[in-house]
């Protein structure tokens, strides 16, 4: 596929880092996003479902992607280090064009703006796996085989919008505390608590 192939992938967005809530990055109110990391470094899991998705004649419809990363603020550029998983129900094809779009060879300006795309950053490894992702009225959960353990359960209180640059500031979502974000992804590990997590929704295309 090239950067013309007509593509689009729309659904829901989950991501937990190890900042505090609510994230430094994040848009609240009228006050934009893109603050230092609240410890200078700043390492996560980003998760995206797709209800509605494809790649020229690839059906992306009910796959998903998480995004295992971390970066240094204080490293000229501070470029991601990152694992990319991507569905293993899909087949080849379907994995390849869902990669593809995420690692901005598709093009799209949604995708183009994203800081692992629009930075000199490192692409460690593009991993199929078994990923599970779960939105219930009170809770989230995202499991990416015995690599990734997320979930969220209780929403920062706070009555003005909030927004982040992944999915894009002009959706808002909800910032929550996770109830756990444990990675065990080589060359990653770690185990948190009470850290910053958000939910929403995406939309990109070409």
């Amino acid at each position: 596929m090239s950067d013309l192939t007509p593509w689009r992938i729309a659904g829901t967005y989950f991501e937990s880092c190890n900042c505090e809530a609510i994230c430094p990055c994040r848009m609240i109110g009228a006050r934009p996003g893109g603050g230092r990391s609240t410890y200078g470094t700043c390492f996560g899991a980003l998760s995206w479902q797709i209800e509605d998705g494809f790649a020229r004649e690839v059906d992306l419809d009910g796959l998903a992607a998480v995004l295992v990363c971390w970066y240094d603020d204080d490293e000229p550029g501070s470029p991601w280090r990152f694992v990319l998983h991507v569905d293993e129900r899909g087949d080849k094809s379907q994995r390849e064009a869902l990669s593809d779009i995420l690692l901005g060879r598709l093009g799209g300006e949604g995708i183009l703006r994203l800081p692992w795309v629009r930075k000199a950053s490192r692409l460690l490894d593009v991993r199929p796996s078994r990923i599970e992702i779960e939105h219930g009225p009170d809770v989230h959960e995202l499991r990416v085989g015995e690599a990734v353990t997320l979930r969220a359960s209780r929403p920062v209180e706070t009555e003005e919008r909030v927004a982040c640059g992944i999915p894009g500031y002009h959706i808002a979502g909800t910032e929550l505390y996770a109830d756990e974000l444990r990675v065990d992804n080589d060359p990653f590990t770690w185990e948190l608590r009470g850290n910053c997590a958000f939910v929403s929704h995406f939309a990109y295309e070409s």
